[in-house]
């Protein structure tokens, strides 16, 4: 069940993407979908009743087998921080465009980039 919340999270950004006319909306729903990307990930790679791979007092006993693969979730904590980059990226390019064009809309974008080519 978990797993199809997380691809209907993922349908929905991918929507919003589709239909967003503001750069910064497109911007966080893509970051929507790398978050429910990381959620699907870390669902897939985890099992019911086996433990995380730190031992402790509690599961002293506990067998290798019982023990969750600890390298998706180190890949998803990588991910995590290529997510936060990439997002830091995309702002301070919106910024950038905004001071060039002085607008965040997609379809007034495209007209005077349109426009400035033409001429």
């Amino acid at each position: 069940m978990d797993i199809f919340i997380a691809i209907i999270i993922i349908c929905i950004a991918i929507y919003g993407v589709c239909t967003s006319d503001h750069l910064i909306k497109s911007i966080i729903c893509l970051n929507i979908v790398q978050a429910a990307i990381i959620l699907l990930f870390i669902i897939i790679g985890s099992k019911d009743g086996q433990y995380i791979p730190i031992m402790g007092t509690d599961n002293a006993g506990t067998l290798i087998k019982d023990i969750v693969d600890p390298l998706p979730q180190a890949l998803m904590i990588t991910a995590i921080v290529i997510s936060a980059s990439i997002t830091a990226l995309a702002l301070m390019c919106s910024i950038k465009i905004y001071h060039y064009y002085g607008t965040l809309n997609w379809s007034e974008l495209i007209d005077k980039d349109v426009n400035t080519h033409e001429k």
